[in-house]
């Protein structure tokens, strides 16, 4: 399996434990309280996977980098958080990070 489909599943399950973390309501909500450390283990076990052909410098900023603008984007659009210039500008620069990296190759195969 390509490791660019595991990064892309290590970030979709982080993604996912963050938002339980949200849902979980400081841990009161039992279900989302069980399913953050569900989707962090998964996160942590497709990260590992995508590490064997993903250098760890590139597979890394790009599982955190696309997961803090997934995540801005799902507090702006579902949570209502603000969305204030900066904020925004801010994301642009991750995503343009992360297309950097991406363009400066992580010594993986497709």
């Amino acid at each position: 399996m390509s490791p660019w489909l595991f990064l892309g599943m290590a970030i979709a399950t982080e993604v996912a434990g963050t938002v339980c973390m949200k849902l979980s309501d400081g841990f009161t909500r039992p279900l989302f309280s069980v399913l953050i450390f569900l989707f962090y283990g998964t996160s942590f076990y497709f990260l590992t996977l995508c590490l064997k052909r993903i250098d760890l410098g590139v597979a890394y900023a790009i599982w955190a980098g696309v997961g803090t603008a997934l995540i801005a984007g799902i507090g702006i659009g579902f949570f209502h958080e603000d969305a204030n210039m900066v904020k925004l500008i801010s994301l642009a620069a991750i995503i343009a990070g992360v297309v950097g990296l991406n363009l400066a190759g992580g010594n993986a195969a497709a």
